[in-house]
């Protein structure tokens, strides 16, 4: 592969769920089209794989956040399991499942009638306390058709005065933290696009992207530090970490979906972006997670992904375009 074309072959001999998903982003293929390509993520590959999965009550391994067969001690052995609910959910809306399909309408109901938080029993849909659990319940509430109002309602009450969130809050935390912002700012994205959003949650997820935008997404403002080293290494699904490429793609939805230029503080973003790419011209996973999962949807770290490569793809198109 040598040009941006062939890696589009090369991304559109994967699965469905990354196939239709080119096709709407790289190839510029009509909307009949590429809605028929989604509507097999229900059917084919791995949304069907993750759908065969799920318990007869609508849950995944039992459990809303964790398996209900685990102890937390095991966090320490094996890491963090990514096999309950909560997670299943957020690849489901990754994999782009349609919110109006059998499968997504019957999960809905299910999890709502039997799925509760560990935190303390809360049901599904209601959220618990938790920032970054609750940023992602909105995103896939509202992206299956949920609602989510009252969740979204508490999160914008808990923005911190940096204008991000920070799940430490409880613990005494007064500076927001990257993961939990973007946590929250794709859930409150999610929720906008579904209903328009409120004029405080409009005015939350402006201040949250205000803040990873002083800091041009990696940045200590301060002084100009890069805050953490890992947040240059890509990983697909990011679970609820933070990382360049997520925020990017972030920020080009937000973009697309406001009719926006992109942001100029982007820029030293996206030029270490380009600078990852590969001579084939893609990019390569650079880390999975701890913990047990279903199935690992991409190659093993240091190689080719197809995950990366979209979302690079579709980041750079977005801004070159602009």
């Amino acid at each position: 592969m040598n040009s941006t074309s062939t890696a589009s072959d090369w991304l559109m001999a994967g699965d469905p769920a990354i196939r239709w998903q080119v096709m709407r982003d790289l190839l510029d293929a009509p909307e009949d089209q590429w809605r028929a390509e989604r509507s097999l993520v229900e059917t084919e590959g791995w949304g069907a794989q993750l759908l065969a999965l799920q318990d007869a009550d609508g849950q995944w391994d039992g459990g809303a956040y964790l398996p209900a067969v685990f102890a937390w001690e095991q966090m320490r052995s094996e890491g963090q399991p990514w096999t309950a609910t909560c997670w299943a959910l957020a690849e489901l809306r990754e994999l782009g499942l349609d919110p109006g399909s059998p499968s997504a309408r019957r999960t809905v109901q299910l999890v709502g009638e039997n799925s509760r938080w560990e935190n303390d029993g809360q049901p599904y849909w209601e959220g618990e306390v938790e920032e970054c659990i609750n940023g992602r319940t909105v995103a896939q509430g509202a992206y299956f058709g949920v609602d989510v109002a009252p969740i979204v309602e508490n999160l914008v009450s808990q923005r911190m005065e940096d204008g991000g969130w920070n799940c430490e809050r409880e613990n005494g935390s007064v500076r927001s933290s990257f993961d939990s912002t973007i946590n929250v700012l794709e859930g409150l994205l999610e929720f906008e696009r579904a209903t328009g959003g409120t004029p405080d949650s409009r005015e939350a997820r402006a201040a949250g992207e205000e803040y990873l935008l002083a800091r041009r997404l990696l940045h200590r403002r301060s002084t100009g530090e890069l805050v953490d080293q890992e947040y240059l290494d890509f990983s697909c699904p990011s679970r609820w970490r933070y990382d360049m490429l997520r925020a990017l793609d972030y920020f080009r939805e937000a973009s697309v979906f406001a009719g926006a230029s992109p942001d100029p503080r982007l820029a030293g973003a996206v030029e270490r972006l380009r600078s990852r790419q590969q001579p084939e011209g893609t990019w390569q996973l650079d880390k999975t997670y701890r913990g047990r999962s279903w199935f690992q949807m991409d190659p093993s770290a240091g190689q080719p992904s197809r995950w990366i490569t979209l979302k690079a793809l579709r980041v750079l198109r977005w801004w070159e375009s602009a």
